[in-house]
């Protein structure tokens, strides 16, 4: 009897202790799962807080890319701007310039004092391509555009200004009687001139349809890859630099036209000629003004 006592009590403790030891693992395991819990409630408060860090500095640099976007617009527009004043001042000293040399080929000054004048006028193109030549550098667009002209004499643009070729055509009926040794040398001249203006065309072409490539290539949907956009536009950007070149090579082809024309052409025949060009620009600015102006029903 005394046995079964002792074995009873014995269970009694047995079942006492392993309770006891359950509870503790459960303890043990409540505190663990506390923790647990606070480490993923941690975790996910660091990632929300990430989160957020990131989406500021998103919007941050989104918010630099538009003013930075914004104060180069503003930039170009002022530069722009600026070629425009100054072409709009060297527009009235052309005229004052021609009103002049009209002048003298009425009064019949001397040879001497004629080539003065014409010089002065040859100088005073000079100057233009001097002022496109830095206008390209800083905004080529607008001088390819034409804006900078009337809308009349933007029909007939090439690569940011006049074709030689197309000029001397006109001048050849203003500037008659030419000696026969002439009229060859302008032909020649005139030759050469679209030979070198179908090559820079041809050149603008491809230009043109290697940026279309570019620029099409991949995917053109909102889920293009940023890092190839970004490529992308760094290629097209690259060869955007071949615009700029070709503008002041077709800026080179009509200023040495404009010289050679000068060599072949006697002094009066180059007072002419500076006046049939300028009364010819100042005809379309004419026609651009008065279709502007026309009545409107």
């Amino acid at each position: 009897m005394e046995t079964n006592v002792i074995k009873s009590e014995q269970n009694q403790q047995q079942a006492a202790g392993a309770a006891g030891s359950n509870h503790h693992h459960r303890r043990e395991h409540k505190n663990l799962d506390a923790k647990a819990l606070r480490r993923l409630a941690q975790n996910r408060e660091a990632a929300r807080k990430s989160r957020l860090r990131k989406k500021a500095y998103v919007q941050q640099l989104e918010s630099s890319r538009m003013k930075l976007n914004q104060l180069e617009q503003e930039l170009q527009r002022a530069r722009a701007a600026a070629f425009d004043m100054d072409y709009a001042r060297w527009l009235e000293e052309q005229h004052r310039q021609l009103c002049e040399l009209r002048s003298a080929l009425q009064s019949h000054v001397a040879d001497n004092e004629l080539r003065v004048l014409v010089d002065n006028g040859l100088a005073h193109y000079d100057e233009i391509f001097r002022m496109k030549s830095v206008a390209a550098k800083a905004d080529v667009f607008h001088l390819v555009s034409g804006m900078w002209k009337s809308p009349a004499e933007r029909c007939f643009m090439w690569m940011g200004g006049f074709r030689p070729s197309e000029l001397l055509k006109i001048l050849i009926p203003q500037l008659e009687p030419l000696t026969e040794q002439q009229l060859m040398g302008i032909c020649n001249l005139q030759q050469s001139s679209q030979q070198a203006e179908d090559a820079l065309s041809q050149g603008m072409e491809a230009l043109q349809q290697s940026l279309s490539d570019t620029l099409a290539s991949g995917s053109l949907g909102a889920s293009s890859n940023v890092a190839n956009y970004m490529g992308q536009m760094a290629m097209a950007m690259g060869k955007l630099g071949t615009l700029e070149n070709f503008v002041r090579q077709a800026d080179n082809l009509r200023q040495q036209t404009l010289q050679q024309m000068h060599r072949i052409l006697t002094t009066r025949q180059a007072a002419r000629g500076l006046l049939a060009m300028g009364d010819y620009f100042a005809r379309l600015r004419a026609l651009s003004s008065l279709w502007s102006a026309r009545p409107r029903e």
